[in-house]
């Protein structure tokens, strides 16, 4: 997050401006209320901090998106409620520059037991497809 608010980290906006990335400029997304608590006790006022319905219309430069769970099965209210492509819709749809998803590896490997699930699971693994991994080991 330091490296995130360090001074000499910019961005340029869709009217060229440049201007350096403050707290202001970054949402954290979180899928759960516990999850949202727990990152703004870490956190404090260095990032804005909610759900996905908390930023509906909102936009940011940055966008952070923790998936809060360690698999689909650890999912506190379901495979269906983490992987609904409306709400990672919303939740990287709100950056401006760059969206950051925060997974455990394990999220992208569900066991589907249904249609729907594997409709759900292909959405978010595509995301991770498209995007460039980055791993904090």
């Amino acid at each position: 997050m330091d490296q995130l608010l360090d001074k000499r980290t910019q961005w340029r906006d869709k009217d060229d401006s440049v201007r350096t990335i403050g707290s202001v400029d970054i949402l954290i997304v979180a899928p759960y209320n516990a999850q949202v608590d727990a990152l703004s006790a870490a956190i404090g006022d260095r990032a804005r901090i909610g759900t996905v319905d908390k930023f509906q219309g909102q936009e940011a430069p940055i966008v952070i998106y923790s998936t809060a769970s360690s698999s689909a099965e650890d999912a506190p209210r379901g495979m269906e409620f983490l992987y609904e492509s409306n709400r990672l819709n919303v939740a990287t749809r709100r950056s401006m520059c760059m969206t950051i998803m925060v997974a455990a590896p394990k999220l992208f490997e569900p066991a589907c037991r249904t249609p729907r699930q594997m409709q759900l699971a292909n959405t978010f693994c595509r995301y991770a497809e498209l995007a460039a991994a980055i791993d904090f080991v």
